[in-house]
């Protein structure tokens, strides 16, 4: 059900049990959080988002991908969408929302915006006139270069959890 997509360095790939541990870790390191809410999550709050993301697929038709080198393998990130039906102002609720984590060894090489690239593609394949939303933190510039160069054009100012965060809006395409 969950699509594998391969580019010339990545494979996006459905989340396993057998990920939890690597995610774990990863979602364990306080700079990999520190634009997620910046605490560091727990074994078991890794898990319960690892299955909150597996179930996205089943009820949304659309989830995160695992990502991992085909050189050499192993896990470096997610990402994909999501609706998390978020409390915010203005609202994204219905929009499919991106997003990226990756591995603290994995910033800095372009992964984030190859594997952004390749999942914007299947949508644009799969939720065919879909606009596309991601919220970023005003601090995160890495994210905000990887949004715009994917093509998120629209930024504008909102509030998550009484907090100023931006979205920024990719046109749907037909």
């Amino acid at each position: 059900m969950v699509p594998q997509i391969e580019t010339a360095r990545l494979r996006l790939r459905a989340i396993r049990t057998d990920d939890l541990d690597r995610w774990a870790a990863v979602c364990a390191d306080p700079e990999v959080v520190r634009h997620l809410g910046g605490t560091p999550f727990s074994r078991e709050d890794t898990w319960r988002r690892l299955l909150a993301t597996a179930g996205s697929w089943a009820m949304l038709g659309y989830g995160y991908w695992c990502v991992e080198r085909k050189a050499g393998g192993g896990m470096i990130g997610h990402a994909g969408f999501a609706d998390f039906k978020r409390e915010m102002s203005p609202s994204i609720e219905g929009v499919p929302e991106m997003g990226w984590v990756f591995a603290r060894e994995a910033q800095g090489q372009g992964y984030a915006g190859e594997a952004v690239a390749a999942g914007l593609a299947w949508a644009d394949e799969a939720l065919k006139g879909c606009e596309i939303a991601a919220i970023i933190g005003h601090e995160n510039a890495a994210s905000i270069r990887v949004a715009e160069k994917a093509g998120f054009s629209t930024r504008e100012e909102a509030l998550y959890k009484g907090e100023p965060i931006l979205i920024f809006r990719r046109p749907a395409r037909l």
